[in-house]
C-alpha cells in the first residue's frame, strides 16, 4: 500500500486555493493517457475514507477515458512555472492533440494506481474511483445554471485517495 501523507489532507484550504489556479487531472485507459486542467474539486472524508472528488463534463475527451477505467491522478503544481501548460490543457482536447507532447510534459508511473502522474514538482493524489454520479440538472440551483450554457453537465468522480505525496 502506498503512503498517504496526512499533512496534505490537513492543508486542504491551501490546496484548494492551488487547485482553483489549476491542476492536472490525468487518466490512463485502453493504453491512452490524457491530462486536462481542472479548477474545481473537493477534498474531504466520506464513507470513512479520504476522498478527492473531481468534476468532468461529458463533452470532454477525459470523460471518455474516465468511463473506461477505475482510477485517476491529480497533480497540483508547486509554482506558476506550468501556468502555460495548464492554460493549454484546459483549452485543447486530447481528441485533437497530444497535450503532453505539445506542452513538453512527461508522466511517471504512479505508486498505487494505473494512471500516471505529471512529472513536475507538485503534490500528487492517486485515486481509485469509489463512486460516480452524473449531475441531474433538475436539482441544480438556478444560480448555478449559468455555468452550463451548453447543458454539458459534469459527472462527479469520487476517488479514494490511495497515495498523496510531494515531489520537488
Amino acid at each position: 500500500m502506498a503512503m498517504l501523507n496526512r499533512n496534505y489532507l490537513e492543508q486542504i484550504d491551501t490546496l484548494m486555493e492551488r487547485i482553483k489556479k489549476g491542476a492536472f487531472l490525468t487518466v490512463r485507459a485502453d493504453g491512452a493517457v490524457n491530462t486536462m486542467t481542472i479548477g474545481w474539486a473537493t477534498i474531504g472524508y466520506i464513507w470513512q475514507r479520504p476522498v478527492l472528488m473531481v468534476a468532468v463534463r461529458d463533452s470532454r475527451h477525459t470523460f471518455t477515458l474516465m468511463e473506461r477505467t477505475d482510477n485517476f491522478t491529480v497533480t497540483i503544481p508547486l509554482d506558476a512555472a506550468h501556468s502555460k501548460a495548464l492554460a493549454f490543457c484546459g483549452t485543447k482536447s486530447g481528441r485533437d492533440v497530444d497535450k503532453l507532447q505539445a506542452c513538453d510534459l512527461s508522466v511517471k508511473e504512479a505508486q498505487a494506481v494505473a494512471s500516471p502522474v505529471i512529472d513536475i514538482p507538485g503534490i500528487h493524489y492517486e485515486c481509485a474511483v469509489v463512486y460516480k454520479s452524473a449531475m441531474d440538472p433538475t436539482f441544480l440551483a438556478d444560480a448555478l445554471e449559468g455555468l452550463y450554457p451548453k447543458k454539458d453537465y459534469h459527472t462527479l468522480y469520487f476517488g479514494e485517495i490511495l497515495a498523496c505525496y510531494e515531489t520537488k
